[in-house]
C-alpha cells in the first residue's frame, strides 16, 4: 500500500501575525523617517538655495528634474504611464502643493529665517482639520482646541520682530500651509497614477506651474549662481523631492491622515535647531514662545483625529 501523504506537508505555510506586522511596518517606518528628518532639513536648504537663485524658478528646476527622474524609474520598473485623466488630476494638486505650498515658502525665505518658516508651515494639519469639514468629517473638540493653539502660535510669530518687519512674507507663509493641506486632500480624492507615477506626475505638473509663475513674476536665472545654492538645490532634488515627497505620497495613500501629517510637529523643531547651529540664525523670544504652542497644537489635532483600527 502506498504511503499516505502527510497533512503537514500539504498544508500551506502561513506567516505569523507578528511576521506580517513586522513586514508591513517597515515601509511605514522608513517613509516616516524620510519625511521627519529630510523635510526638517529642507527649510534650511531652501534658505541657502534662494541666496542666489530665484525662488519659483528654483522650484521649477527642482520638481521638473525630480518628477522626470521618478517617471523614468516608474516606467523602468513596469509602472504604467499615467492616463490623461490622471495627468489632468495632477495639475491642480501639483499647483497647490508646489506653487502654493512649497514655492511660497521659498519666496518668503528670501526675507525670513528657515526656523520661522518651518514653524508657520507646521500649522498644516490644523488646516487639514478645517478642510476636512468640507468632505463631511466634523472636527472634534480636541481638534478645535489644537486649531486655537496653532492660531495663537502663528499670531505670536507674526507679531515678532522678524515677521512684523516683513508683512508680505508673513502673509505668504500663512497661505502656504493652507495650500499644502488642500493639495494633500485633493491628492487623496482625485484619481492618481499608480506607484511612483503619482509623485512623478504631481511634481512634473507642479514644476510646470512653478515655471509659469516664476516667469510671470519676472524672475531670471542668474548667470553665475553661488556654489552653495547649487549644492542646496541638488540636495532638494535628490533627498527633498525624490526621497521625501515620494515617501509623503506613499503615506497619503497607505496611512491614516494623522500619521501622514505627523511630520509637522517634528520638522519645525529640527529646522530651528539646524538654522541656529549651522548658519547662526537668531533664536528670538517670539520663536521660543510660538514653538511649543504650535507643536502642542499639532499633537492635539493629530491625536484628536486618531481612530481605533478594527481587526
Amino acid at each position: 500500500m502506498p504511503p499516505v501523504a502527510s497533512a503537514t506537508l500539504a498544508a500551506p505555510v502561513v506567516p505569523s501575525p507578528t511576521a506580517r506586522a513586522a513586514g508591513s511596518s517597515t515601509p511605514l517606518v522608513l517613509a516616516l523617517a524620510a519625511v521627519y528628518v529630510i523635510w526638517g532639513s529642507t527649510y534650511l536648504a531652501m534658505r541657502i538655495a534662494v541666496g542666489s537663485l530665484p525662488p519659483m524658478l528654483m522650484g521649477a528646476v527642482r520638481f521638473t528634474l525630480a518628477g522626470g527622474l521618478l517617471l523614468l524609474i516608474a516606467r523602468a520598473t513596469g509602472t504604467p504611464w499615467p492616463t490623461r485623466r490622471q495627468w489632468l488630476a495632477a495639475l491642480p494638486t501639483g499647483a497647490l502643493l508646489f506653487v502654493g505650498g512649497n514655492g511660497l515658502v521659498a519666496v518668503a525665505e528670501v526675507e525670513v529665517t528657515s526656523g520661522v518658516a518651518a514653524l508657520v508651515c507646521a500649522t498644516m494639519p490644523l488646516w487639514m482639520a478645517i478642510f476636512s469639514t468640507l468632505v463631511g468629517e466634523r472636527p472634534t473638540r480636541r481638534e478645535w482646541l489644537g486649531v486655537g493653539l496653532g492660531v495663537a502660535g502663528v499670531v505670536v510669530l507674526v507679531s515678532g520682530a522678524e515677521l512684523s518687519a516683513s508683512p508680505s512674507a508673513a502673509a505668504i507663509l500663512c497661505v502656504s500651509p493652507a495650500a499644502w493641506a488642500l493639495g494633500s486632500l485633493l491628492s487623496k480624492k482625485l484619481p492618481s497614477a499608480p506607484g511612483l507615477g503619482a509623485a512623478a506626475s504631481q511634481q512634473l505638473a507642479g514644476g510646470l506651474a512653478l515655471a509659469i509663475t516664476g516667469v510671470a513674476r519676472g524672475e531670471h536665472w542668474p548667470v553665475a549662481p553661488t556654489t552653495s545654492s547649487i549644492v542646496a538645490l541638488g540636495y532638494l532634488i535628490v533627498l527633498g523631492s525624490l526621497v521625501g515627497f515620494t515617501a509623503y505620497a506613499w503615506l497619503l495613500r497607505n496611512a491614516r491622515p494623522a500619521v501622514a501629517t505627523s511630520y509637522a510637529f517634528v520638522n519645525p523643531v529640527l529646522a530651528v535647531v539646524l538654522g541656529v547651529v549651522l548658519v547662526s540664525e537668531p533664536l528670538t523670544g517670539a520663536t521660543l514662545i510660538a514653538a511649543p504652542l504650535v507643536v502642542a497644537a499639532v499633537v492635539l489635532v493629530i491625536g484628536g483625529r486618531a481612530r481605533p483600527v478594527r481587526a
